[in-house]
């Protein structure tokens, strides 16, 4: 029997139209269009959420102290200047409140314990090859490159199968500068370096390890990872660690003994679950950048905690330390 219109009456449901409300749209003095947040930054209310670094006092501070050392000449406040530094070879944008033009390893580790006081988040930016946004900040932007000859500096050891490099030489002009060396001292074999990504003609050393760059050719085998042999680190106290130097390793592990033994026991809980080791050990063998580098904890002794510091600094992208050479 087919229902009748009293019965279809009962069954049949309200639909309310749907109505989709556009956001309220802004323009800021660069002409970027963004939409409204719900969650409006105050002005003068500072919150560490990209577009609610507000101006609260701090980076008045912040900019007080540095010019004791920092000529102003090198701390980019403009429009025209932090727009241009508000990008990189992503599609993201957040232009910074100043960019610091760096020289030399004694600012970073004077900038960085004043950034720590004041509660002024620091972004570093090499060649800002990044597609994923890492070397942009709405915050201070340091810049280690095209400043000169400064953190350009390398040493090629022996028949070339090492080398000592600064953050702000270009991959591939390390590959050219170790085929001279070869073709030079008349060695038998043309070394390069491991990690050979598409940017290798513009990125930087230093995006290089702090994303744990690979590449085509080289794979997981000859990524960053596994090629680099020693680093020297600026810490966010200004703390300098150069694993190369045993002087240096044992006067850390004296200084950050909480965190060192911190490391070790972390990488201890990991090493006792089977599964998660296998886990770990499986994720990385294959091409990951995402992350952490927790196969830190599970390829080196937990007894180790400098070794292992110094891997989980590649692909950090600087939230843990900038290596000053590597």
């Amino acid at each position: 029997m087919r229902p009748g219109p009293q019965a279809l009456a009962a069954q049949a449901v309200k639909i309310e139209p749907q109505v989709e409300v556009i956001p309220d749209i802004k323009i800021d003095l660069f002409g970027a269009v963004s939409a409204v947040s719900p969650d409006e930054a105050q002005a003068g209310v500072f919150k560490n959420v990209d577009g609610h670094r507000n101006e609260d006092g701090r980076y008045a501070a912040f900019t007080a102290e540095i010019s004791s050392f920092v000529p102003k000449e090198r701390q980019y406040t403009d429009p025209v200047r932090t727009l241009a530094y508000g990008t990189d070879a992503s599609f993201y944008r957040l232009n910074p409140k100043m960019v610091v033009k760096v020289h030399n390893e004694a600012e970073i580790r004077r900038i960085l314990p004043i950034a720590k006081k004041h509660g002024v988040p620091i972004t570093f930016r090499a060649a800002g090859t990044s597609l994923s946004g890492q070397a942009i900040t709405d915050s201070v932007l340091l810049k280690l490159s095209h400043t000169g000859k400064n953190f350009r500096n390398f040493t090629i050891h022996g028949d070339g199968s090492s080398i000592t490099v600064e953050p702000g030489l270009i991959l591939g002009e390390v590959n050219k500068l170790l085929a001279a060396h070869q073709k030079r001292g008349g060695h038998p074999i043309q070394y390069k370096m491991g990690p050979d990504p598409s940017s290798i003609d513009s990125c930087m050393i230093g995006g290089v390890v702090s994303n744990n760059s690979s590449g085509m050719c080289c794979g997981v085998s000859q990524n960053t990872y596994h090629t680099l042999k020693d680093m020297r680190v600026v810490f966010a106290d200004g703390t300098v660690l150069d694993t190369s130097d045993a002087v240096s390793r044992e006067s850390f592990l004296r200084s950050h003994r909480s965190l060192c033994e911190g490391v070790s026991a972390l990488a201890r809980r990991v090493q006792a679950d089977r599964e998660l080791t296998n886990l770990i050990r499986r994720k990385f063998a294959i091409k990951c950048t995402t992350g952490y580098s927790l196969n830190a904890l599970v390829d080196f002794s937990a007894d180790d905690p400098v070794e292992m510091i110094k891997h989980l600094m590649i692909g950090s992208e600087g939230t843990l330390g900038i290596g000053r050479a590597l």
